[in-house]
């Protein structure tokens, strides 16, 4: 499901990549900066249009290896049983978004650190090409420290540029200001080391305030001091991660409350499921037009949780074909498996899920894949509700998506 304020490029393995509308500004930005480093770099004059060519593939590769730092974390993810719904590039760089947090600290180090790996190997490759097509390191590295008239081609004045902002996104994720890869990082050891991720994640989000307010403070001298535009834009900066590691501790705090539920404690453990084989007539007529509900959990013969069937998909198929075409043909797959959640995962994980929040619930499987039950939103909030009021039951009572 689009997004709003977002532009869905492609899709790649069930994970959706979009662009943010942001994402035009800083493209633009980035064009008209590069423009003047590769006409200074390549001692070109004004009329000269080659520095805005350059400009432009350089600000699309470097917005490959964002994408490619993001799904560097996405790939590790998922290796790790943790689906990515979608990966959104934006106006300070990329996202990708998990489903559900990870379950130990090795796996939160494993997923923190792939980012920075994969730029790391970016600027090694581009820098060691870039070398090697200048002729000399000297004469590189004055292509990447903008010296006039450096002597290099239009590709290498763009391999020094892709080399120093991959070395620059390293150095910058790298810093241990939650939720940056280095704050993530840093939670993973807390976390390793206390046994507690909670405790953990309150931890890294101190320190990811520290630094947001920093750059904050930075920001300020440098916007009545030496660079107007470089300071708003690191206030800009430190704002944003300073809302984002608040976030972050207040639903660390909601996690402690709730830490020892289970899905199962909280779900409807007697879903109402379409079978896959059967008719979209059958299925308004005995579902839909019944129980009045957006969508339903489909199964197969072995009550195995196959994807959802949308009440708009079942209403899209023409009246007169609905007796022949089958639930199967028309409900939406779970092959990133983000519909669903296991039975025995803890409560807390479901905290920020994307998908409970777009559909309002999810199915909840057992270690097979059965259907088990449906966990809402609702009753997500009612047991939060119970467990930040001290109530004895968190638990909810049988309930419909």
């Amino acid at each position: 499901m689009p997004v709003r304020g977002q532009l869905t490029l492609f899709h790649l393995r069930g994970i959706r990549i979009a662009v943010d509308y942001s994402w035009f500004l800083i493209l633009f930005l980035l064009i008209w900066w590069l423009s003047d480093d590769y006409r200074q770099v390549l001692g070109e004059d004004q009329d000269s249009t080659t520095p805005y060519l350059l400009a432009v593939v350089a600000a699309l590769a470097f917005f490959g290896s964002i994408l490619l730092h993001e799904l560097g974390h996405a790939v590790v993810a998922i290796r790790n049983g943790i689906p990515i719904s979608d990966i959104t590039l934006w106006l300070f760089g990329g996202v990708a978004r998990m489903t559900k947090d990870s379950d130990s600290a090795k796996t939160e180090f494993k997923i923190a650190v792939a980012g920075p790996l994969v730029s790391l190997l970016i600027a090694v490759a581009a820098g060691g090409a870039g070398i090697a097509a200048a002729g000399g390191a000297d004469r590189f590295w004055e292509a990447m420290t903008l010296e006039d008239d450096a002597g290099v081609s239009g590709p290498v004045a763009v391999l020094a540029s892709l080399t120093s902002v991959n070395v620059a996104v390293l150095l910058f994720n790298l810093l241990p200001a939650f939720p940056l890869d280095g704050g993530r990082i840093a939670r993973a050891i807390a976390w390793g080391v206390s046994g507690n991720r909670n405790r953990a994640t309150k931890f890294a989000a101190v320190i990811g305030q520290g630094f947001a307010y920093g750059f904050i403070a930075l920001g300020m001298v440098m916007l009545v001091s030496v660079d107007v535009v470089g300071g708003i834009w690191l206030a800009i900066i430190g704002f944003i991660l300073a809302q984002a590691a608040r976030g972050s501790f207040v639903q660390s705090e909601f996690s402690s409350r709730i830490e020892g539920i289970r899905v199962a404690d909280v779900m409807d453990a007697e879903p109402v499921a379409i079978p896959e084989d059967a008719s979209i007539e059958r299925a308004l007529d005995e579902f839909f037009l019944r129980y009045r509900w957006p969508w339903f959990p489909v199964v197969d013969a072995s009550e195995r949780f196959r994807g959802l069937l949308v009440r708009e998909a079942a209403d899209a198929v023409p009246e007169p074909d609905r007796i022949a075409r089958l639930v199967r043909e028309v409900y939406e797959t779970d092959a990133s498996g983000t519909l669903r959640v296991r039975d025995d995962d803890p409560l807390e994980s479901l905290l920020g899920n994307d998908a409970l929040r777009r559909l309002g619930g999810l199915a909840a499987v057992d270690a097979e894949g059965r259907l088990r039950g449906v966990i809402t939103a609702d009753q997500v909030g009612r047991a939060l509700r119970d467990a930040l009021s001290g109530g004895a039951d968190a638990g909810g009572g049988p309930a419909g998506p």
